[in-house]
């Protein structure tokens, strides 16, 4: 596991709790947020690609973050 992968599943981590940090505080923005950077996370892990390289792709094929 290269240090992308594990940077990945901190992401993953950390997007899950604003996720639910969200869900506690009703708030819309922040658990879109937490879901998305759960994604970046998850790609991450699973490709080992650096997160600004992802978050492009992303943004390029239309998911915002």
């Amino acid at each position: 596991m290269n240090s992308d992968q594990m940077k990945g599943k901190f992401k993953q981590l950390s997007g899950e709790i604003k996720r639910k940090w969200g869900q506690i505080t009703d708030d819309d923005l922040k658990q879109a947020q937490g879901s998305m950077e759960k994604l970046v996370g998850k790609i991450q892990e699973r490709s080992g690609d650096q997160r600004q390289a992802i978050e492009d792709w992303l943004r390029s094929q239309g998911l915002n973050e």
